[in-house]
């Protein structure tokens, strides 16, 4: 078969997904796979089998990030990589981090069945800790490896049991000898591809296959605190209330009004609310809530940001004070044009319907970029749906991705004569 007709084993990436998917399968049909635990042990154990069994070189370094690599005809040559991470949230799905795993995996698994050698050397990543349920920072991995943050922050980063990073990748050693850092030495990828979910509703609703990912919403988070002074609700006459919430329920109207004036691509949303003392007969004294805000060009990040402080400058008063304390700033990561193309191309000539796309979410290809030229593949995800045990994508539409993602790479790596 030549390259250019060459596809994956769709039934085997479902089959390699479900056996995954039972590793920490949950009542509702979920995963509940934590990073650094015993089931996510297993997880990688059988990951690396798989790797092993098509003779792959592994290789895992001081965060636990794992290396699967299928040798290149010119051995100097970066290589061209992809993956994902296999720790889900408490109650995750089946294809989110996973599906970026697997596909990788059936990519060199495709190219070892045919004996197809490429120039440059490929490459599957299992990136540590991206879900950042256990541990934090989020992306912890991709993180490390990026210069995001040390090795040493990230291992001394604790669970609400008191775990360290450091002592849960000795417990399951999988803390590894080589550097994982590229400013400790860590190889730079010559290409990075991650596919993955939407885990949004934007492809499904156009009824579109693939996703050509051109980079990541920016991303600023907040802490915002609203002080008055709780007080008895039956004596204390309207006009002498020092009531939080009045300005809290303002405020959050003025944050979705922000989001509206940035579309079609502005992101604003309160999902955390902590009213105290949280009683039925009491005017709440202090309100203290969260503001994610995201946008894919860092002028509308700043403009947001500053719609925001100048709204809350205007609610607060003598009696009523409030205080915005930003808590997480991520700039928005365009994907390199080249390998967006590389996408588009592979779609077009599979006849795929496909559309470019802006990931809302972050992901580990996020981090990497920074260091390496890189683009995502999104499928379909039922309902758009994601974080939840009831996540669920159609077989086609991740057979689908997977031969994108192998002609992207292949296109990029070159083949060897």
């Amino acid at each position: 078969m030549t390259p250019e007709r060459l596809k994956i084993d769709g039934e085997r990436l479902l089959s390699r997904l479900m056996m995954l998917a039972a590793i920490g399968a949950t009542d509702k049909g979920g995963v509940c796979r934590l990073a650094l635990t015993e089931l996510d042990r297993q997880a990688r154990a059988l990951f690396s089998h798989w790797a092993l069994e098509i003779g792959c070189e592994l290789r895992v370094d001081a965060i636990g990030n794992i290396f699967a690599r299928r040798a290149g005809l010119d051995s100097e040559r970066s290589a061209v990589a992809t993956g994902s991470h296999l720790d889900t949230q408490p109650t995750g799905g089946k294809f989110d981090g996973n599906y970026g795993v697997l596909a990788g995996l059936e990519v060199l698994q495709t190219l070892h069945d045919a004996d197809i050698r490429t120039q440059a050397p490929l490459e599957v990543c299992v990136w540590t800790n991206e879900e950042g349920s256990r541990f934090v920072p989020v992306m912890m991995g991709s993180g490390v490896y990026c210069g995001a943050f040390t090795l040493e922050h990230a291992l001394s980063a604790t669970d609400t049991e008191g775990i360290s990073v450091a002592q849960a990748l000795s417990a399951i050693q999988q803390a590894g000898p080589n550097p994982a850092s590229v400013n400790s030495g860590a190889a730079r990828f010559g290409a990075y591809f991650e596919a993955h979910i939407e885990q949004g509703p934007v492809l499904e609703d156009a009824d579109t296959t693939i996703g050509v990912v051109t980079g990541a919403l920016g991303q600023r988070w907040y802490d915002v605190t609203i002080t008055g002074m709780e007080a008895h609700a039956g004596p204390t006459p309207m006009g002498l209330r020092r009531d939080a919430l009045l300005p809290a329920t303002e405020l959050i109207q003025r944050i979705r009004a922000i989001a509206m004036s940035e579309q079609p691509s502005g992101r604003g949303t309160v999902g955390y609310l902590n009213v105290f003392p949280n009683s039925r007969n009491v005017i709440p004294g202090r309100v203290q809530f969260s503001v994610d805000f995201r946008h894919p060009d860092d002028a509308g990040l700043l403009r947001m940001d500053q719609a925001l402080r100048s709204a809350i400058a205007g609610l607060s008063t003598p009696e009523v004070s409030i205080s915005v304390n930003q808590v997480v700033y991520f700039p928005p990561q365009p994907f390199d044009s080249e390998l967006v193309g590389l996408v588009r191309e592979a779609a077009a000539k599979a006849g795929l319907s496909h559309q470019e796309i802006v990931s809302g979410a972050g992901h580990d290809a996020v981090y990497v970029a920074r260091t390496a030229p890189s683009a995502m593949i999104f499928i379909p995800c039922k309902d758009g749906i994601s974080h939840n045990e009831i996540e669920d994508a159609l077989p086609e539409h991740l057979t689908a991705g997977a031969n994108v993602l192998l002609h992207a790479m292949l296109a990029r790596a070159g083949i060897a004569a």
